[in-house]
């Protein structure tokens, strides 16, 4: 699954990204023609909070889901009932950053993580793009608390 995030929905899509996503998150500003026209484009379904984006893509006939919901945890919660969003699908397997797939890390890599993680750390990952590692530390071990939240 192939999604777009509106900017009002870019917290929605940084957790989408940590569940596994293909998640792009749409710059501030953008015109709704030019979502449209980039989710169709691109294959992406566009998530949107915003009723005349909503309305647009889908006069054009492009796949949308309009959110309601104002918080998170109601739009994971949402957007699992209405696509089948398993928010334990591959967890942590994209940079959150930038939604590029990870790379196992280079050999030496746990040299960089907190002397304190050290002993849980393993598998590492690098993003390729921006460099970021991303190691099972105790942030991601309640990220993913809260990934296997949105499911229930």
């Amino acid at each position: 699954m192939r999604l777009l995030c509106d900017e009002m929905l870019a917290r929605l899509g940084r957790w989408l990204r940590a569940a596994g996503y293909d998640t792009e998150i749409a710059t501030g500003g953008a015109s709704d023609r030019a979502l449209t026209a980039h989710s169709a484009g691109d294959g992406r379904l566009l998530l949107t909070r915003d009723r005349h984006l909503a309305e647009f893509a889908a006069a054009r006939i492009v796949p949308v889901l309009h959110l309601t919901e104002n918080n998170v945890e109601a739009q994971a919660r949402r957007s699992r009932q209405a696509l089948g969003v398993d928010w334990q699908h591959d967890p942590f397997t994209r940079c959150l950053v930038d939604n590029t797939p990870l790379d196992p890390a280079p050999q030496g890599a746990a040299a960089l993580v907190p002397m304190k993680s050290r002993p849980a750390a393993g598998p590492l990952r690098v993003c390729p793009n921006c460099g970021r590692l991303y190691w099972p530390g105790g942030h991601v071990r309640r990220m993913r608390g809260r990934l296997s939240s949105f499911n229930a």
